[in-house]
């Protein structure tokens, strides 16, 4: 049996191998990560802590746990490693060459931009826009924090209830764009005195955050000369904001991948590259 934690700035992620099969779970993240709150965790999938040789852990406080709980230790994989490992298993698939170079984009709380080609992760950019912008603006525009709601509002709304479209504002297309395609996210709100619907707010705010992560990661991938992307994260578990990434990767021509179960993309990592790891070490 393996298992792993990914302690996020919003959700902690875990993972674990049981009998041939994965199993995924989350919470909330609550204080620093401690022996308590990884019995808890581990305990809440139906793992013992106890069952388990090593634990591997990434992500925010990880570092705040000590080499051993018990018998059982403590593996701390850099949350660069899992997240490229984590996207290289969700987006390579069976029977491909597992080197093909790709660009993993981390849509969590904030978004981070990793290549990873085979064995070598690197950070390459990303933005402090992601799930967290989603519920801090969630708050103040919609009065809620749960991304369940906003997703659902965000799904039924118009964006273009709140935004301005290219053709509100320019006379003619520009490039390959469509006439509905963005121009100033909130802009219409500037010119009316009546406000929008919550719905097409809620669209909008998904809208604003779901192209801020793909145009960055288009940008990159181009930069780093890679071909593939890969989105996981918790973001790409919203059906809004899958919307959102595949119609930018449509207008510029780019695919960008959205596995399932993309929420736990570096928890599935981190419990893979430490696995790795052990076997290099034998």
């Amino acid at each position: 049996m393996t298992a792993a934690i990914d302690f996020g700035i919003s959700n902690t992620d875990a993972v674990a191998r049981v009998n041939g099969e994965v199993r995924r779970w989350t919470r909330a993240t609550a204080g620093l990560p401690s022996h308590e709150s990884v019995r808890e965790i581990l305990a809440a999938g139906g793992v013992d802590l106890a069952e388990l040789t090593s634990l591997a852990v990434t992500g925010g406080q990880h570092r705040a746990l000590p080499a051993h709980i018990g018998a059982t230790a403590v593996v701390s994989v850099p949350e660069i490693s899992a997240i490229g490992r984590g996207g290289q298993v969700l987006g390579i698939p069976d029977g491909e060459d597992p080197a093909t170079p790709m660009l993993v984009v981390s849509a969590g709380s904030g978004t981070a931009v990793i290549a990873a080609r085979g064995a070598h992760y690197a950070h390459v950019t990303g933005t402090g826009v992601g799930g967290g912008t989603l519920l801090g603006l969630g708050r103040v525009l919609l009065g809620t924090i749960d991304a369940q709601v906003i997703d659902a509002m965000a799904w039924r709304g118009d964006a273009n209830g709140a935004d301005l479209a290219l053709r509100d504002v320019v006379s003619g297309p520009i490039g390959t764009l469509p006439p509905d395609a963005t121009a100033v996210n909130f802009g219409r709100l500037a010119r009316q005195e009546a406000p929008a619907h919550p719905d097409d707010l809620a669209a909008a705010l998904v809208t604003l955050v779901g192209q801020v992560i793909a145009i960055t990661a288009i940008n990159a991938a181009r930069a780093q000369q890679i071909d593939r992307i890969v989105v996981i994260g918790h973001m790409a578990d919203m059906p809004s904001f899958r919307r959102v990434i595949t119609l930018v990767g449509q207008y510029y021509d780019t695919e960008l991948l959205l596995p399932e179960h993309a929420g736990f993309g570096t928890a599935l990592g981190a419990m893979l590259h430490s696995a790795g790891a052990a076997a290099c070490s034998d």
